[in-house]
Order: C-alpha cells, then sequence, then structure tokens
C-alpha cells in the first residue's frame, strides 16, 4: 500500500495537491472567511484526477500487478492525506491565535474546535458525491466536481454562518468554556469523515468494477 501512495504523490499528484496542502495556513489572515481554505482542500484533488486522466494514469495503474480495486483505493487515500495534513497544517497556527486572542475573526468562524469538525463533515460530502460520481466513467472529472462543489459549498456558507446566528453563536467561541463544549462537534465530525470514506471507498469501487477501460 505504501508503494501506492508514493506512485500517487510521486507520478499521478498535480503540483497544486502538495501546494494547496499548505494553504491551510492562510488561517493567520485576520478577518478571512477560513472555509475559503477548504475550497483549495477539493480542488487539489480535483486538479490531481485532471492530471491524471490527462496522463492515462488509470489506464496505466491497472496494468501494474494491483488489483483494480486498488485505483480507487490510491486515490482516495491521496485525497485523504492532503486534506488532513491542509487540516494538520493550520492547526499550530490556530492554536497560536486561540492562546494569543490574535486578531478575532469578525467575518466568520473562528478556527477553533467545531471549525475542524465542520471542515471534516465539509470534506466528507465532497469526497463521497465526488468519487462516486467520477468513477461512474473514470473520465468525467469536471462533471463529477460541478456536482460535489455545489453542497460542499453550501455546507461552508452555513459554517461561516454559525458566527452570526445567536443559537449556535457558541460554535465560533474560542473560550476555554468554548472550547470544551466544542468538542463533541469534532468528534462527530471525525466520525462522519471516516464513515464516509469507507462509503464512499465502497460505493467507487462498484462503480469502477463495471467501468470498461
Amino acid at each position: 500500500m505504501f508503494k501506492l501512495i508514493y506512485k500517487e504523490f510521486s507520478l499521478a499528484a498535480h503540483p497544486t495537491l502538495i501546494i494547496f496542502m499548505f494553504l491551510g495556513l492562510m488561517i493567520i489572515i485576520p478577518s478571512y472567511p477560513y472555509t475559503v481554505v477548504l475550497l483549495f482542500g477539493c480542488l487539489g484533488p480535483f486538479m490531481s484526477f485532471l492530471y491524471a486522466r490527462e496522463t492515462n494514469d488509470i489506464f496505466y495503474t491497472v496494468l501494474l500487478p494491483v488489483k483494480k480495486d486498488d485505483v480507487v483505493k490510491g486515490k482516495l487515500l491521496m485525497t485523504i492525506i492532503a486534506q488532513i495534513g491542509q487540516l494538520l497544517i493550520s492547526a499550530p497556527i490556530a492554536v497560536y491565535k486561540i492562546v494569543t486572542n490574535f486578531d478575532l475573526n469578525s467575518i466568520g468562524i473562528e478556527a477553533n474546535v467545531a471549525y475542524y469538525g465542520l471542515s471534516l463533515i465539509s470534506f466528507a460530502i465532497f469526497n463521497l458525491i465526488f468519487f462516486t460520481n467520477f468513477y461512474k466513467t473514470a473520465y468525467k472529472a469536471g462533471q463529477a466536481f460541478l456536482l460535489a462543489i455545489i453542497p460542499s459549498t453550501v455546507v461552508n456558507v452555513a459554517i461561516e454562518a454559525v458566527s452570526h446566528i445567536p443559537a449556535t453563536q457558541w460554535l465560533d467561541g474560542i473560550s476555554r468554556e468554548h472550547l470544551i463544549k466544542q468538542l463533541p462537534v469534532l468528534i462527530v465530525g471525525i466520525i462522519i469523515y471516516a464513515a464516509f470514506m469507507a462509503l464512499t471507498y465502497k460505493i467507487s469501487v462498484n462503480r469502477f468494477r463495471r467501468v470498461d477501460l
């Protein structure tokens, strides 16, 4: 499996995938809608799928001594690593801003515990729709992206809105009390992301098996 992941990052991943991972550092920007950062977590994999299509990467991979299911697994693991990597890269900045009360975000949600849980839910929705639609044909990446990015964007707008709704403003807090209260949101986000990735893999594999390359 390590060799398959290595192959994805060394041969199939578009350079923007790595660049967009480090855009997690954008949460240092004062008064900025931090869910915009999540868009890059979706664009990176999409660009890599386009790049893989143009370089016939899928056809090349199925010629290797791997199962057809592993083609899907490799792409999904690449995407998971990129998205989780983006969140982990941003985490030290988020901790620093919370500890120092550094320029609180007046635009939308703070980069707090709830933000990371909700970010995982946003990524989960995008991945489920994108992968399952792409592997119907293993070719139409653009169509799959459009179908996936719209609901993901709606979720992102809702995430930003929580700071402006009195009943949900606790999701925007950075006090110790609020951060502890937000822990269930993070836990639920992790569970949803893991469950959706398992479902994404299962559906995508079943659809890809029917594709005649």
